[in-house]
C-alpha cells in the first residue's frame, strides 16, 4: 500500500503523507515513496509548484516506532545507509527546482519538521505543535540538522535540540520555522493565495531565484552531500551506542530512560 497520496491541481502537485492512523510518522516504505514522488515532481515540465501536507490531525510524527525497533536491533553500517535514504529525502525536497509549500495541517516532530524546514514556504495550523526530541531517546536530529538551523537559525536551533522541548505554532512562527499561521478553516485558503503568486512570475526566473538564494546563504547541493554523509555515520553511532540503545529501548518499552532519577 502507497503511504502517500498525489493529486495534481492544474500546474501544481500535491503530496499527501497518507499513514495517518500512525500520525504520518516515517518508515523505509514512505521515505522511499516521498523521495522518488518529489525528485519526479523537479523532472515534470508540466508542474511549476509543489505543495506537501499529511493527512489527519498529523503533518508527520517523524519516525515510526516499527521502524526504529528495527534501527535499534540494526548494525552501525545498516544504520548509516538507512540515514543517508532519510538525508537523500530532505535534500530532494530542499533542492527541488520547482518552489515547494508545506501545508502543515498538524503536529510535527523530528523528521516532520525536516520536511517544513526544507519547503520554500511554510503555512501552519495555529493549533499545531512542533518538536527535536531525539535527545530524550539519547540521540540528536543529526540529518534534519542542516535545514532545521538555516530555517530558524542557530541560536534557537541550540536550545531546541539540547532541550528537546515542545513548542507551539506561533512559536514556530516566531523563529521562521512558519512563515504564517491561521486558524485550520483558513489553512487552504492562505495555501492557494500564495499559489497565486506564482501566476504572476516567470517559472524559469522563479527557479533561478531559488537556487540564488540557496547559494547566496552558503548552501550547495554538494556540500548537503558531504554534510549528509558526516550527519548519517554520527546517528548511526549514536543508535548503536550504550546510551541510544537505552533510551530507544526505554522509548518503545514505553519506561524512564536510566538517566531519569
Amino acid at each position: 500500500m502507497s503511504s502517500i497520496q498525489i493529486a495534481d491541481r492544474g500546474y501544481v502537485r500535491h503530496i499527501t503523507l497518507a499513514r495517518p492512523e500512525l500520525h504520518n510518522a516515517f518508515d523505509d516504505g514512505l521515505i522511499a515513496q516521498l523521495t522518488a514522488a518529489i525528485e519526479a515532481v523537479g523532472e515534470d515540465a508540466s508542474l511549476r509548484a509543489l505543495v506537501l501536507t499529511g493527512e489527519g490531525a498529523s503533518f508527520s510524527a517523524g519516525a515510526d516506532m516499527h521502524w526504529m525497533r528495527g534501527m535499534a536491533k540494526a548494525s552501525e553500517e545498516d544504520n548509516r545507509n538507512d540515514s543517508l535514504k532519510l538525508a537523500r529525502l530532505m535534500r530532494s525536497l530542499q533542492f527541488c527546482p520547482k518552489p515547494t509549500i508545506a501545508r502543515v495541517n498538524g503536529a510535527a516532530y523530528g523528521g516532520g519538521v525536516g520536511l517544513v524546514a526544507c519547503c520554500d514556504i511554510a503555512i501552519g495550523v495555529d493549533t499545531a505543535k512542533f518538536g527535536l526530541t531525539e535527545v530524550k531517546l539519547g540521540l540528536v536530529p543529526a540529518v534534519i540538522s542542516p535545514y532545521v538551523v538555516q530555517a530558524i537559525g542557530l541560536r534557537h536551533a541550540r536550545r531546541l535540540f539540547i532541550t528537546g522541548e515542545i513548542f507551539d505554532a506561533q512559536t514556530a512562527l516566531s523563529m521562521g520555522l512558519l512563515h504564517r499561521c491561521v486558524a485550520a478553516d483558513a489553512l487552504d485558503e492562505a495555501v492557494d493565495a500564495t499559489l497565486k503568486l506564482f501566476d504572476k512570475t516567470g517559472p524559469q526566473a522563479q527557479g533561478h531565484a531559488k537556487q540564488l538564494a540557496l547559494r547566496m546563504g552558503g548552501t550547495t547541493l554538494e556540500a548537503a552531500e558531504r554534510i549528509d554523509c558526516d550527519n548519517a555515520a554520527l546517528i548511526a553511532r549514536l543508535r548503536v551506542s550504550a546510551e541510544g540503545q537505552e533510551g530507544l529501548g526505554a522509548f518503545l518499552d514505553k519506561r524512564a530512560p536510566q538517566w531519569i532519577s
